[in-house]
């Protein structure tokens, strides 16, 4: 069940069966001195240190693991408390020694996305960029590994994803109707219907758009696709992986002549993984996130984008100065990324304002509203325009825009949302949500709300996971009081097995609260388009004359319909048994795991052999190494002060001599 899913990280795995899991292999000793050259180089030595320690003790948990499993391998059943130790031994050993840090990277065309990011690794022009139009055409994940070569993995779409995009295609194109001149002139000019069009030609060539599904799935496609859909790229230098991959994440122009054999199978392609070797620039485990548009049209495609976004810790919002205020492509990816902080991993949002020297000064001066400071240079002018626009920005007025050209030309768009239940995502267009749409107003009263049960910064009184951290505290007082009435008050193995055990099982509901508050906050738009989807379907095969009109009348009708048959009650009722799911799956969690761990604690019952292997010698080699990673840290400490001391009393610091 959806509920009882493993903790991700830190928590002990759950009884598993398969508990003769080979650990993972070890890293290679030659990359070590190359991963800590982005750090300060009074930090680079510790860490070094800590890497060793960690490697050793990753070691010394193998044996430990290894041994357990000869003792049990050849009886028919293993009692839970082995099981257990087994499974908390293997989380250990392949634990990361950190979790990886995305930092999200979304803005609209142009607004120099991929510029920062080739700014950030030093290499100008490493993805591809543009002033005029989209560059990236996909997800692209930049980071760096112990490889010794630049690589990338690009993923491509499965068989039954691009079927199911596919037979959307057709259908956005399928006319059962003739159409008056007019009408057929705005379904060719339609944005969706253009797209549409282009993707089909780019894959199957000139005349595929007139193809039913069925023609087109016996269509040979122009492009080779690779039996495992990743295509593997690897070059020694920046430079030449760059050129290779260029084809595959940069827009393709639909006037493009002479097209390669990369940007035949471009439809196909969902995201791209790049890795480059022993950066000084991007810490391992941090990941840079080129997010392009305002997701896609397939709907995998467009759930890999909304994933993306709510994994980041961190989000930059990027703009250009000349579109940071006002702009709605602007405001709708700023709204999504808060949006991203209600419902994923998001701590932290950025407004990052790319091109601030570009100014016109003469114009500037013309239109200057700023007191009567005179204004000297260009410098002073760029200046002043961007401490203006910060303030601004610090009070953003969200503002009303109203489809200017009416009905024409858009009725394929609408036909497009309703394809799919009510969205429409494109790489190129903006993205239409209905459902979030007639939500809104809920998620105006309850953000606030939400955000405050499930904050991870200053807690408050509603906050939970404070709650948990005070609720291990306790427990961990109770367990001491459990020892002692067991005879374990000078047990000291025992007492520290229990407390760091207790820290462990809670500190693992973090990440499963966070996981699970993504599917309680989209409850809401998520049981609003179930009760709309038969609409949707309804206005989706609407075709031929007044099209638009019929297909909104039947949306209007519709909700009406629904909201009448208490739609938006069934849409309360279902994220308040999502909060119950919430509840029920951390009490499980918490009951099942602490059972165990007492069980084998107390060594009764059927939780232990009354022989198992003998681990004496690992475990003084534990000891060992929890000494030495004491030292290593205390002397750490003993470095930074000293060189914040030695910074202090250098004499560049120090006021200059009385005369």
């Amino acid at each position: 069940m959806e509920d009882t899913e493993d903790f991700v990280g830190q928590g002990p795995h759950p009884v598993d069966d398969d508990v003769f899991k080979e650990p993972m292999k070890k890293r290679r000793r030659s990359d070590r001195d190359q991963r800590f050259r982005a750090f300060p180089s009074v930090e680079q030595s510790a860490l070094k240190e800590y890497e060793k320690l960690e490697s050793r003790t990753r070691r010394v948990l193998s044996n430990t693991y290894q041994k357990l499993i000869q003792s049990v391998f050849l009886d028919d059943s293993i009692p839970n408390g082995v099981k257990y130790l087994i499974n908390r031994l293997l989380a250990l050993i392949e634990k990361p020694s950190l979790d990886p840090i995305y930092i999200g990277l979304f803005g609209s065309t142009g607004a120099g996305k991929s510029s920062l990011i080739n700014a950030i690794i030093q290499q100008a022009m490493f993805l591809p960029v543009s002033g005029e139009s989209i560059c990236t055409s996909c997800i692209v994940q930049v980071s760096s590994g112990c490889c010794e070569q630049y690589e990338a993995k690009i993923h491509l779409l499965s068989d039954q994803e691009w079927k199911e995009e596919l037979k959307n295609l057709t259908k956005l194109l399928h006319r059962t109707e003739e159409l008056d001149r007019e009408e057929a002139d705005a379904w060719d000019r339609d944005d969706a219907v253009e797209e549409a069009i282009w993707k089909l030609q780019m894959f199957y060539g000139n005349g595929a758009e007139r193809k039913n599904y069925e023609e087109l799935l016996r269509a040979k496609p122009k492009g080779k696709i690779p039996t495992s859909r990743i295509i593997t790229l690897k070059a020694e230098e920046a430079g030449e992986l760059s050129v290779k991959l260029d084809p595959y994440i940069r827009t393709q122009r639909r006037d493009l002549d002479g097209e390669s054999a990369e940007t035949q199978i471009w439809p196909l392609i969902k995201h791209v993984e790049v890795t480059l070797p022993k950066s000084e620039l991007i810490p391992e485990g941090v990941v840079l996130v080129d997010i392009p548009g305002t997701g896609d049209f397939n709907s995998k495609r467009d759930e890999m984008w909304k994933k993306t976004i709510d994994k980041c810790s961190v989000i930059w919002v990027i703009s250009d100065i000349e579109r940071v205020s006002g702009g709605r492509a602007h405001e709708d990816l700023l709204n999504e990324s808060i949006k991203a902080c209600q419902r994923g991993f998001c701590r932290d949002v950025a407004l990052v304002v790319t091109k601030t020297d570009k100014l016109h000064l003469p114009e500037y001066l013309r239109e200057r509203k700023v007191g009567n400071r005179a204004i000297s240079s260009q410098r002073e002018a760029v200046l002043e325009r961007n401490e203006m626009i910060k303030l601004q920005r610090n009070r953003i007025l969200k503002e009303k825009l109203k489809r200017s050209r009416g009905n024409q030309g858009f009725h394929q768009t609408l036909k497009a949302v309703c394809l799919k239940n009510g969205i429409y995502a494109s790489r190129t267009l903006a993205r239409i949500d209905l459902n979030e749409a007639i939500t809104q107003p809920i998620y105006d009263q309850i953000d606030p709300v939400f955000g405050g049960i499930f904050r991870t910064g200053k807690p408050t009184d509603s906050t939970l996971l404070p709650h948990i951290e005070a609720f291990k505290n306790s427990l961990q007082e109770k367990m001491m009081e459990i020892g002692v009435r067991n005879g374990w008050k000078y047990d000291s193995y025992k007492k520290s097995f229990l407390i760091q055990e207790i820290s462990a099982i809670l500190g693992g509901l973090e990440d499963y609260i966070l996981r699970k508050k993504r599917r309680i906050y989209e409850s809401l738009t998520t049981s609003v388009q179930n009760d709309l989807k038969p609409c949707y379907e309804e206005a989706a095969q609407i075709a031929g004359k007044k099209a638009c009109e019929r297909m909104k009348d039947v949306i209007r009708r519709g909700v009406d319909r629904q909201v009448a048959e208490r739609m938006f009650e069934r849409a309360q009722e279902r994220m308040q048994h999502q909060f119950q799911q919430l509840k029920n799956g951390i009490t499980e969690k918490v009951k099942g795991s602490i059972a165990t761990m007492l069980t084998l604690a107390s060594s009764q019952g059927d939780g232990l052999y009354k022989e198992l292997a003998d681990v004496k010698s690992e475990y003084k080699e534990m000891e060992k190494l929890h000494r030495s990673l004491r030292e290593v840290a205390e002397n750490a400490v003993l470095r930074r002060g000293m060189q914040d001391f030695l910074l202090r009393m250098s004499p560049s610091k120090t006021a200059p001599p009385k005369a």
